[in-house]
């Protein structure tokens, strides 16, 4: 049975964005050629793309400054970082922990600098208390109230239009509701929902979500989107690629879904965009809601 089409926009700290925007990590692998890099991000923004997700420590501040480099007067373009952890060179991981309130600040002030802008539309808190990725401990464990703290000081001070969270619980999120929070990063895909009940509550809260990791697999032992057997059946059917489908079910699945893909690519860049357009009926969006979730946890061991 045919479904009604899914909406294309949706509010995103107080803006009505394209649903797909795109995450500039990517943009890291273009290090060596500028130009390139800026073309790739003018393309996005010509493909409709109005949502751009960022961070000081992408490429060691290099995204930032094509991000800079690449908008114009007009664009209209909603740009959305992060803070809570910096840049780690030489180390055996790259990023290390930056929770207390002056390294937040600090990270903002940053990110102002590199973005060469006096506000940033969304600053994102990257908690780090959920697998995968970083862990913060020892004097990295900061009480939620003093980071809200500074963020709510820095939005007041309108260096930061509105605040998001990333990596958290939905303990973390609900003591943060006060403070008004516009949009949640948590990993998230078709294979990995095990924050369905923080999904629901952001419905109910009007509060964007915003996976990363969409398509899952992002480090090894986890389960990929691409590998599951109904997706490529689906695909087959619907003549597009198993990613296009895992994007297309993450915007189906909820009516407050922000997709901020990335890539080094304009092929890949236009299929992801190309995504937001893919409809499903009944019966299709059954059988990938039938796709077993499996924990992010359970399967990093």
């Amino acid at each position: 049975m045919p479904m009604p089409p899914i909406a294309t926009t949706a509010p995103l700290a107080g803006r009505t964005v394209n649903r797909v925007g795109y995450g500039a990590m990517q943009l890291e692998r273009l290090h060596d050629d500028r130009d390139a890099a800026v073309t790739l991000l003018r393309h996005a923004i010509d493909l409709g793309v109005n949502h751009l997700d960022t961070a000081e420590f992408y490429g060691n501040t290099f995204v930032n400054g094509v991000i800079r480099d690449a908008l114009r007067p007009g664009d209209d373009v909603l740009v959305v970082s992060k803070v809570g952890a910096d840049p780690n060179p030489g180390g055996p991981i790259r990023l290390r922990p930056a929770q207390r309130p002056h390294e937040l600040r600090a990270s903002v002030e940053d990110n102002l600098r590199t973005l060469g802008t006096e506000q940033i539309g969304v600053v994102n808190l990257r908690r780090l208390d959920t697998r995968p990725g970083l862990k913060a401990e020892g004097d990295q464990l900061v009480d939620l109230d003093d980071q809200l703290e500074v963020m709510t000081a820095l939005r007041d001070e309108g260096k930061i239009g509105a605040i998001g969270l990333s990596s958290v619980t939905l303990e973390i999120l609900r003591r943060a509701l006060p403070a008004g929070i516009a949009c949640v990063q948590n990993a998230y895909s078709l294979v990995s929902r095990e924050d369905e009940d923080m999904l629901e509550l952001c419905v109910a809260e009007d509060i964007a979500w915003v996976p990363f990791f969409p398509l899952g697999g992002a480090f090894p032992g986890l389960p990929k989107v691409t590998d599951e057997p109904a997706v490529h059946t689906v695909a087959e059917s619907l003549g597009a690629t198993p990613s296009q489908i895992g994007l297309a079910w993450l915007l189906h699945h909820a009516p407050n879904v922000h997709l901020i893909p990335g890539t080094a690519t304009a092929g890949h860049l236009e299929e992801n965009v190309a995504a937001g357009s893919i409809g499903f009926d009944g019966a299709t969006l059954a059988t990938l809601d039938a796709v077993p979730s499996r924990s992010q946890d359970m399967a990093l061991g």
